[in-house]
């Protein structure tokens, strides 16, 4: 991935929440909790990985499929990504 360094820091600061919120889950069943907040935490991480995937392939197509002489218009990469953030929401 050839992402600035911003964008790296703010991916990897999204995948650190995420593994706090793993971390919550495990906390949660390893003490029992009630199973309604249990799922409702791993609702939470599936959002997250979902929104991490999203913006991953967001910038992938952004930054290699609509390139100088790529086969993907710039028009048809922003239908795909919207097509992409609708299927993961």
């Amino acid at each position: 991935m050839s992402h600035p360094e911003k964008e790296k820091q703010k991916l990897v600061a999204r995948i650190r929440r995420i593994r706090g919120q793993v971390d919550a889950i495990e906390r949660s069943l390893t003490q029992g909790d009630d199973c309604a907040d249990v799922l409702m935490l791993l609702a939470n991480v599936r959002g997250g990985i979902n929104s991490l995937m999203a913006e991953v392939l967001e910038d992938h197509v952004r930054l290699h499929m609509t390139e100088k002489n790529s086969p993907l218009p710039s028009e048809l990469a922003e239908d795909l990504i919207g097509l992409v953030r609708a299927y993961l929401k």
